[in-house]
Formats: structure tokens, sequence, C-alpha cells
């Protein structure tokens, strides 16, 4: 049996909406639907990511069961800090002191390079390079 993931459903606050599709329009996705209860996309490489508006007002915490993080793979050391210089100007926080190498979670001749940042829905969603240094 083969298996990939094919898709991730977020639930936000939907006035929130424009943060989502401004960063993933700048992450090159693209839009595969959108109406006023949903906006879907997909990368050129991946399954799809689904925004829509939450059932129930909680607060959502990242360290309790449930997804930690989102995480996007980008294809250069150079894409990471673009984003980081994208989030400044979108007035998003960095988090954790990154942008940052992690050479824990890398072999010896590559690199774990990430920034990690929460959205205002307060999900936490890390860019990533991973690959050669």
């Amino acid at each position: 049996m083969k298996s990939h993931l094919d898709h991730l459903q977020v639930n936000i606050d939907y006035k929130n909406v424009n943060f989502y599709k401004n960063l993933l329009k700048f992450l090159g996705w693209q839009v595969i639907l959108e109406d006023k209860d949903v906006v879907g996309f997909k990368s050129d490489s991946t399954g799809t990511l689904w925004f829509t508006p939450l059932m129930k007002k909680v607060p959502h915490d990242h360290d309790s069961i449930g997804i930690n993080h989102i995480g996007l793979w980008v294809d250069s050391i150079a894409a990471v800090d673009k984003m980081t210089e994208f989030l400044k100007k979108e007035k998003v926080t960095v988090l954790f002191d990154t942008p940052r190498h992690r050479p824990e979670f890398s072999g010896e001749n590559d690199t774990y390079y990430q920034v990690m940042f929460h959205s205002p829905d307060k999900i936490l969603f890390e860019v990533v390079y991973t690959g050669p240094k």
C-alpha cells in the first residue's frame, strides 16, 4: 500500500482569511477553490490545505493533544529569509529565536533552517528548508 497526505483542514476565525491567502500566495501555492465559507490551496508537489470558519470559539494550545504546528518546506535558506522579511512587513512576530539553523534536526552534510510564527488564530507555522548546506 502507498499513501501520502491528501489534505489538511484548518478551522480559523474567517475574518483572518486574508492572512492565510497572502501567506500561501507568497509561498507559491495556488487557490483551487474559494467561496464565502472555504478557501483551498494546492502546492506544486503535495496535498491541499483548506481554511474554513471555526465551529467553536475555544483557544488552541499547540502543546496539548492535537496538531503542534504546520510545517511548510521551501527550496532554500534564502527563501526562509524572504519569508522572514514578509512576516516582518505583515507585522507578524517570529518565534523561538528564528530564523536559525537547527543542527540537532539535520545530518552532517545537511541543514535544517527554519522560521516559526503564529497566525492571527494562534496556529503555529514553520517555514523550513531542509537539504544540502
